[in-house]
């Protein structure tokens, strides 16, 4: 079976500025993988190379559930499976998320199926209540956040990248973010989490965990690699050193 996210050798660009150095990156159906990095590292980057941001220069080659998407317009990855979940979710005044959702519907090519999932989704993530407000319009942090797993559970995609879902909540709204994700797990969706900090991760059970500096990826471990850059920081890393040669 193909994996939700293959990405080999991907560079980008912007002018002379190399930002992406040959990311390879793979995220399996079924699992939840963390990227972490310092300021500066690309990481960023790598979710508008994806996504399809204009003024990048890209290079290598990307797959959703085994399709190429590096020549498709942003929708057209969308379209593909791609999802992005925004750092500081925007707010749309005048749009509900009743007719958000009617609009995914409408560009959907199974319209009843996707607004069953929504109806199903709203219980289950608790977003009934909001339904008829604006897009992210007058929500706390949380809410935001949790209107963006909304979202994803009604868009049902391959892959879905989150781009540091952490940032700007207290410890209360980390712990039910991370439980959403971890209740949208599913055998048909990828998730790939990006964040600094590991604070998140201690809700929840990612598979892997990667290491970007310098827009490579420099290290893949399994969860305790959170624990050890909780620790010891990035500054090895920077420097091609092993931070953790001497733990047991």
């Amino acid at each position: 079976m193909s994996t939700a996210l293959s990405v080999k050798g991907l560079t980008a660009r912007i002018g002379d500025l190399d930002i992406l150095r040959g990311v390879d990156l793979e995220v399996p159906f079924g699992e939840v993988h963390a990227l972490m990095g310092p300021n500066g590292s690309g990481k960023s980057t790598l979710c508008h190379a994806l996504m399809g941001r204009s003024g990048y220069e890209t290079g290598g080659t990307a797959t959703v559930g085994g399709v190429s998407i590096l020549d498709m317009e942003t929708d057209g990855r969308s379209a593909a499976g791609l999802f992005e979940a925004f750092q500081y979710p925007v707010e749309i005044p005048g749009v509900s998320f009743r007719d958000l959702v009617a609009e995914m519907a409408a560009s959907s090519s199974d319209p009843s199926g996707m607004l069953s999932r929504s109806e199903r989704a709203a219980e289950r993530l608790k977003m009934a209540p909001f339904l008829d407000r604006p897009v992210n319009v007058g929500l706390s942090g949380g809410e935001k956040k949790r209107a963006e797993m909304f979202q994803l559970a009604v868009a049902a995609p391959k892959i879905a990248i989150l781009d540091e879902i952490d940032s700007g909540l207290d410890i209360d709204a980390v712990r039910e973010v991370a439980e959403l994700v971890e209740t949208l797990r599913s055998p048909e969706l990828g998730i790939l989490i990006i964040t600094h900090y590991s604070r998140i991760l201690r809700y929840m059970s990612p598979d892997k965990i990667h290491v970007m500096v310098g827009g490579r990826i420099v290290r893949t471990g399994g969860p305790e690699v959170a624990d050890e850059l909780e620790s010891s920081g990035y500054e090895a890393e920077r420097s091609g050193g092993d931070p953790f040669a001497d733990l047991p």
